[in-house]
C-alpha cells in the first residue's frame, strides 16, 4: 500500500474512531446521570404484576374462564321450575245481523292473564348436562392454570431477553474498546517500525467487524425491549441481574422420575384433556338420554273477562277463573335417525379427546425431560463457562505482554481478546437460560406458582451500570 492511501486509511479510521469515542462518552455520561439521579430498578414480580393486568392474552384466558363458570347455573336452570306469565286485551268491533234483522253495530271486549309453572320430574338428558357442566368448568379451570403458567413464563423470558441483549451490547462494546486500543498500538508499533502493516490490517478488520457486531448488538436490545413492551404493556426501566456469586437453586425433588410422573397428571394441558375426555363422554350419554321419556309436572293459574262476542246478539259479561295442575308424559319413538346420529359423532369425539389426552400426557413428560436434562446440563456449563472466562481473562493479560514483548503478534491479542469476548456472553446467557429451564421444568409439572417470581427476584441485585437506552 502506497503512502498516500496509508494516511487516507487511517484517517478514515480516525473518523471512525471518533464517532466511537462519541458512543463512550455518552455512555459515561449516561452512568454520570444514573449515579446522580438513580432509577429505582423493575424486578421481575413487578414487571409479572403488571402484566397480570395488562396483558391481553391474559385478560383473554380469564375472561375464558369466568364465561365458562356460567355453563353450571345454565345446566341447574334445567332442573329447576320455569315459571312464565301472561296477559292478553282484546277490542273486536263491527256490524252483525241476526234472524235477518238490520245490521247493528257490536263491540266486544276480551282481557284475561294466567301463571304457568313447569317443573321437570325425570329428564335424563338435563341431569347429565348439569354433571357435564361441572367437567366442562374443570376443562376452562386447567386452561387458565395454563395462562398463569404462560404469562410468568413470557415475563420471565422478556425480561431475562432484554438482560441478556443488555450484556451483549456491553461485552460488544468492551470487545470494541479493546480492538481499538489494539489497533492503536499496531499503528504505533509501525509508525517506529516495530511491527509490520499486516498487524495494522488485522487489527482495523477486526475493528471493523466488533462494530458491525456491536451495532447487531444494539439492534437485538431495541427488538428484546419491544418484546418486553408487549407483554408488559411498558418499556422497561432498570433490571435487576442475577448477582454474580449465585448458585441456581436445584430442582426439588432432584430425580427425574418424580417430574415424569408429576408431569403425566399434574400438566394442565394435560388436565385440560382429561377434563374433555369427561365432557365427551356425557356427550355421549346425554345424546343416548334422548330416547329416554321425560315426564314434567305443569300448574297454572288465570282469570278472564270478556264482554261478548260479535256473533252474540246480547252483550253478556263473562268473568272466570281456572286452577290446573297436571303432569305430562313424553315417549320419543321416532326422530328420523338424529338421536342416533348424535350418539356415533359423540363417541368419535369421545375418542378424539382420548388420543389428545394420550397426546398431552406425553408431551407432558417429554417438556420435563428436555427441561430437567437442560437445567443439568445448564449447570455444567456454567462452571466451564465461568473457568473459561477466568482463563481467557489471564490469556488476554499473557498475551499483551507477548505482544508488547515481541514472542506474540498482534493476531494472536485480537483473537485472545474475541475468546474472552465471547465466554462471557455465553456465560450471561447460559445463566439465564438454565434459569428458564427451571421454570420450564416446573411448568411442564403444573407447579409453576407466582411465589417462583419473588424467588426469582431473591437471586437478583441491581447492575453497577445501566446501558444507554
Amino acid at each position: 500500500m502506497s503512502v498516500d492511501r496509508w494516511k487516507k486509511h487511517q484517517s478514515t479510521g480516525i473518523l471512525k474512531n471518533g464517532a466511537q469515542r462519541g458512543y463512550v462518552i455518552g455512555l459515561v455520561g449516561f452512568a454520570l446521570a444514573a449515579s446522580i439521579f438513580p432509577v429505582r430498578a423493575e424486578t421481575l414480580s413487578e414487571a409479572y404484576r403488571r402484566a397480570l393486568k395488562q396483558d391481553p392474552v391474559f385478560d383473554s384466558a380469564r375472561y375464558a374462564l369466568e364465561a365458562a363458570q356460567e355453563r353450571l347455573p345454565q345446566a341447574r336452570a334445567g332442573l329447576l321450575p320455569n315459571v312464565n306469565a301472561g296477559f292478553n286485551a282484546s277490542s273486536q268491533k263491527g256490524d252483525a245481523s241476526f234472524s235477518d234483522a238490520p245490521y247493528m253495530a257490536r263491540d266486544a271486549r276480551t282481557r284475561g292473564w294466567s301463571l304457568q309453572l313447569n317443573q321437570p320430574l325425570f329428564r335424563l338428558a338435563n341431569w347429565i348436562a348439569y354433571d357435564q357442566a361441572d367437567a366442562q368448568i374443570r376443562q376452562a379451570d386447567a386452561q387458565f392454570s395454563q395462562a398463569q403458567q404462560d404469562v410468568v413464563l413470557r415475563v420471565a423470558q422478556a425480561y431475562f431477553d432484554v438482560l441478556v441483549a443488555e450484556e451483549s451490547l456491553s461485552v460488544a462494546q468492551t470487545q470494541l474498546n479493546a480492538v481499538e486500543q489494539q489497533l492503536g498500538l499496531a499503528k504505533r508499533n509501525f509508525d517506529v517500525g516495530v511491527s509490520t502493516i499486516t498487524d495494522t490490517y488485522e487489527a482495523k478488520s477486526r475493528f471493523d467487524l466488533a462494530t458491525s457486531q456491536r451495532i447487531a448488538a444494539m439492534n437485538d436490545l431495541v427488538n428484546k425491549r419491544a418484546e418486553y413492551e408487549r407483554v408488559t404493556g411498558e418499556e422497561p426501566r432498570d433490571l435487576l441481574e442475577l448477582r454474580q456469586d449465585i448458585s441456581l437453586p436445584k430442582p426439588t425433588p432432584p430425580d427425574l422420575p418424580s417430574w415424569l410422573a408429576a408431569a403425566r397428571e399434574q400438566n394442565p394441558l394435560v388436565r385440560v384433556q382429561l377434563a374433555a375426555q369427561e365432557v365427551a363422554k356425557k356427550e355421549i350419554a346425554k345424546n343416548r338420554a334422548g330416547h329416554a321419556p321425560t315426564l314434567d309436572m305443569t300448574a297454572s293459574y288465570g282469570r278472564n273477562y270478556s264482554s261478548g262476542s260479535l256473533t252474540s246478539p246480547a252483550d253478556i259479561d263473562t268473568r272466570a277463573r281456572s286452577t290446573q295442575i297436571g303432569v305430562q308424559l313424553n315417549i320419543p319413538i321416532y326422530s328420523g335417525g338424529a338421536t342416533e346420529s348424535k350418539v356415533r359423532e359423540a363417541a368419535s369425539n369421545y375418542y378424539k379427546a382420548r388420543a389428545d389426552w394420550e397426546t398431552a400426557t406425553r408431551q407432558a413428560a417429554t417438556s420435563a425431560k428436555q427441561a430437567f436434562t437442560a437445567f443439568d446440563s445448564g449447570q455444567s456449563q456454567i462452571d466451564a463457562l465461568q473457568s473459561a472466562v477466568e482463563s481467557s481473562r489471564s490469556s488476554v493479560e499473557a498475551n499483551k505482554v507477548g505482544y508488547r514483548i515481541g514472542t506474540r503478534i498482534n493476531i494472536d491479542v485480537l483473537n485472545a481478546e474475541q475468546q474472552l469476548a465471547s465466554a462471557q456472553r455465553d456465560l450471561v446467557k447460559t445463566k439465564y437460560e438454565t434459569l428458564m429451564q427451571g421454570l420450564r421444568l416446573k411448568a411442564s409439572a403444573g407447579l409453576l406458582v407466582e411465589q417462583d417470581v419473588y424467588q426469582i427476584d431473591a437471586l437478583m441485585v441491581r447492575k453497577p451500570s445501566s446501558i444507554a437506552q
